[in-house]
This record gives C-alpha cells, structure tokens and sequence, in this order.
C-alpha cells in the first residue's frame, strides 16, 4: 500500500493550491483518507477527512470555508483545494487512510488510529 501526497508549493498569502493524494494497494471506495499538516515546531494536527466513496467530509475549524476535499474513484485520487491561504497554513501536509471511518470520525481519532500514511508534501505560504 503506498499514498502519495503530492501538490505543495509556494504561494503568496490569499493564493490558493490543490493537493492531491494517490494510492495504490488500496481502494478509496473502502477507504476514508484525512489529511494532516505538521508546521515546524508544532504537533501534527487534523485538516480534513472525506468519507469513503465521498459521502461526507469534515473540517477543522481552522480551515473551514477556505479547504475542500473532494474525491475522485476512477482515479484512487483524493485533493485538497486550499483557498485563501495564510501564513499560519505553513505546513508539511500528509493524507492518511482508515477503512470505513466517517469523516467526522477521522476528525476525533488521534493519528495513531489511521492504517496508512503517505509522505507529506510541504506548503510555504509567503506574507
């Protein structure tokens, strides 16, 4: 099973990215995938989870109305559009997958909890 977190970059503050989150070995259908964001210094913290087969997604308060994700099983392919970027958002950000979790589940169970993890994809956003 492999995740690949992909899409960061650097953005002015108010910019937007999209990022993305391929797998192979297993099924979106089956699996719920969150995605996380460690900023230096910090502990890793929850962004957003979407269901699996995307009946529902879940955000932190943080993020929410500026984040979306969003699902595509053709392509085993979940994203993460970010708009209105801010400083704060810096990160090193990771997707995570656990099977048959609701999102707002995803969102309470600590990062212990999740089956899979892939490697993170670093967002700068400049002032």
């Amino acid at each position: 099973v492999q995740l690949q977190a992909s899409g960061g970059g650097l953005v002015q503050a108010g910019g937007s990215l999209r990022l993305s989150c391929a797998a192979s070995g297993l099924t979106f259908s089956v699996y719920s995938v969150a995605w996380f964001r460690q900023a230096p210094g910090k502990e890793r913290e929850f962004v957003a989870a979407i269901s699996w087969s995307g009946g529902s997604t879940y955000y932190a308060d943080s993020v929410k109305g500026r984040v979306t994700a969003s699902g595509d099983n053709a392509k085993n392919t979940v994203y993460l559009q970010m708009l209105s970027l801010k400083p704060e958002d810096t990160a090193v950000y990771y997707c995570a997958a656990r099977v048959r979790t609701t999102a707002q589940a995803m969102g309470a169970l600590p990062s212990s909890a999740m089956n899979y993890w892939g490697k993170g994809t670093l967002v700068t956003v400049s002032s």
